[in-house]
């Protein structure tokens, strides 16, 4: 992620430059960063997330997301794009735009390396600020490891971790199991070279 001149800008700004924008930027206090590009097997990765979770949830009232939905942290003003993010109430939006989501229950986050200190730390901190938060998942892409964050009820986080494609993990707030092996299956082998003509 970088960013651009250290103009400050309200969070109005923002949204208008935003909503024209032909690439995707976050905002923090202030200042618009332009999100980097994402990797192929991060995509194959968040491409392979949003069939299992979007199969599991059909039918259910939690409604999927991804990526082009931006979620406010409304304490913080942080706008960003989470991976994936889940609403499990009426989702409920910043404005008439219907284009920033305020409330979800779960967000996913893919980490890359480029951006991974960031997503474990500040971001990771400012989403769980969110009071509709109920875990916070982030996801390896060069290893086969998945860390939890569940809010407990008495406001602490508890972290779970799986490790390996054999293992799995529990979401408690979609009630779905997901399992590594399933989660990786497009990235666990390498792809088979093109036979020579």
């Amino acid at each position: 992620m970088s960013t651009l001149p250290k103009t400050p800008v309200t969070p109005a700004e923002y949204l208008e430059f935003e909503r024209k924008a032909e690439y995707k930027n976050e905002y923090y206090n202030g200042e618009i960063f332009a999100m980097s590009g994402v990797s192929r097997r991060h995509d194959y990765i968040d491409m392979q997330l949003m069939v299992l979770v979007g199969a599991h949830l059909r039918g259910k009232k939690c409604r999927a997301f991804s990526s082009n939905m931006r979620v406010l942290v409304e304490a913080d003003g942080l706008y960003t794009y989470p991976d994936l993010s889940v609403a499990c109430e009426e989702p409920k939006f910043a404005d008439e735009h219907v284009d920033t989501l305020i409330n979800p229950t779960l967000i996913v986050e893919i980490l890359s390396p480029s951006t991974e200190q960031y997503d474990r730390g500040q971001k990771a901190k400012l989403y769980r600020a969110l009071p509709s938060l109920k875990e916070l998942l982030l996801i390896e892409q060069d290893s086969y490891e998945l860390e939890l964050y569940r809010r407990q009820p008495d406001g602490s986080w508890l972290i779970l971790e799986a490790r390996g494609l054999d293992a799995s993990i529990q979401l408690a707030s979609i009630d779905y199991t997901l399992r590594l092996g399933e989660l990786y299956e497009t990235v666990a082998t390498p792809p088979t070279p093109a036979a020579a003509p």
